[in-house]
């Protein structure tokens, strides 16, 4: 909190969502994780109203400093990245860890996100994420234990698009009754979710053969999914009517 007052002061801005990303907000944490916090920030209406609008910095990012990973995006840059169904942005608003909601953009942006969800990015963006995690790290002789979360957090979040429609919510548990039909999976999963939990670090050994066939299964499976677009309602209306929103919360 101190450094995001801090952040406050020297940019001249006002956060108006803060959160945690990363595996502390999606419940895998070790002990001594990183902090990653997110946060987005207004400026006053005047900032918006210029001729070099497209030219100025919208991000504000630090270097990592005592375990706290702290940078943040511009409003308008985070209602674009909305619209756009950006996946960093999606699992922003949904973080079950806030450190700063002000105002109205946390609930008009959660409010919006149905309407504004692409299900078929969401499904590309999480295919990508554990196809790239699979062969990167666990198709080794020794690998990283703590990359299975990252991987099966991606599977079930396409399992969970294609099943409801909506975007998935980040906390690693609330995927898992996707595999109430695996109870073997379940069982390993969660020796490896207490293992994580009390290690500082996981370390590497050698690979899980139940969780490696599962993650192989999955992967060739959606090699096929070509997911279609759904028509979706038109959101720059409502983007802009929350965009002059907050910034009018700025003036008060």
């Amino acid at each position: 909190m101190t450094r995001l007052a801090r952040t406050e002061r020297e940019e001249g801005v006002r956060i108006i969502l803060a959160i945690e990303s990363g595996s502390r907000a999606w419940g895998f944490a070790s002990p001594n994780s990183d902090y990653d916090v997110r946060f987005i920030y207004a400026r006053p209406a005047d900032w918006y109203l210029a001729v070099d609008l497209e030219e100025r910095r919208d991000v504000i990012e630090y270097p990592i400093v005592d375990d706290i990973d702290l940078n943040g995006w511009d409003l308008r840059k985070a209602l674009r990245l909305l619209w756009k169904t950006n996946p960093a942005m999606v699992e922003w608003i949904q973080s079950p860890i806030t450190y700063i909601e002000t105002g109205g953009f946390g609930a008009g942006a959660r409010e919006l996100l149905p309407a504004l969800y692409s299900a078929e990015r969401g499904i590309y963006h999480y295919r990508s994420m554990a196809k790239t995690n699979y062969s990167d790290h666990l198709r080794a002789a020794q690998v990283p234990l703590k990359k299975y979360f990252y991987v099966l957090r991606a599977l079930l979040s396409v399992h969970w698009i294609e099943r409801y429609g909506t975007a998935a919510p980040i906390e690693f548990h609330k995927l898992l009754h996707l595999l109430d039909h695996r109870p073997d999976l379940l069982a390993r999963i969660d020796a490896l979710l207490e293992q994580k939990r009390a290690a500082p670090e996981l370390g590497l050994s050698e690979p899980i053969a139940l969780l490696n066939d599962f993650i192989e299964q999955e992967l060739t499976r959606l090699e096929s999914v070509q997911p279609l677009p759904v028509p979706r309602a038109q959101p720059l209306p409502a983007l802009n009517a929350l965009f002059h929103a907050v910034l009018r919360e700025h003036e008060k």
